[in-house]
């Protein structure tokens, strides 16, 4: 395998998944275990909108196998899905790359996010909405460390994960179905 850069920083023993234009990498400081990035092979891709077709395809699929993993995997509840384009919008590095970070019933947050989706449709949508919501209210929080107090993992630990990750990933491939729960 030829070396994967996330911008200009080789990440290759982090990668557990490649496919023909994306991968996915552990995080370097993760907000929560489970907590990865899919990224764009082509370090020239600063922003969403810098996707060719076939890249945006590639990513898209990318995204939804390893959010339903993730989802498998570390017995998630939900996710969040989150991309910064552009400097304005927060992103660090400037490569694409998108968030995948595990959220659970217990989970608080007081973000905007959960804001703009209380005022979408969601009620009508789903039957059990109020009652999660119910429960999410009176959870006792979303468990995070602050910015400042989590530090940067070595590199050993974030391939060991890596190595993990990818081979419960290709499980997980191997008896996955397109358009089907599992």
């Amino acid at each position: 395998m030829s070396e994967i850069l996330f911008y200009r920083f080789p990440v290759t023993p982090q990668v557990f998944y490649r496919s023909r234009y994306s991968y996915a990498l552990v995080n370097l400081k993760p907000l929560v275990p489970g907590h990865v990035l899919v990224v764009p092979l082509r370090t020239s891709v600063l922003r969403f909108g810098d996707l060719n077709p076939q890249e945006a395809q590639d990513y898209m699929d990318s995204l939804q196998l390893i959010q339903g993993f993730i989802i498998k995997a570390f017995g998630a509840d939900a996710l969040n899905l989150a991309i910064q384009d552009g400097l304005e919008a927060g992103q660090s590095v400037p490569h694409l790359h998108t968030h995948i970070i595990p959220r659970y019933a217990s989970d608080k947050h007081d973000d905007s996010i959960h804001q703009q989706l209380e005022r979408t449709d969601l009620e009508k949508a789903y039957a059990d909405f109020f009652l999660r919501k119910a429960k999410f209210q009176k959870s006792p929080g979303f468990i995070s460390l602050p910015s400042e107090d989590r530090h940067p993992r070595g590199m050993d630990t974030m391939a060991q994960e890596a190595l993990r990750l990818q081979a419960q990933l290709n499980i997980y491939m191997e008896g996955q179905k397109w358009g089907s729960e599992n």
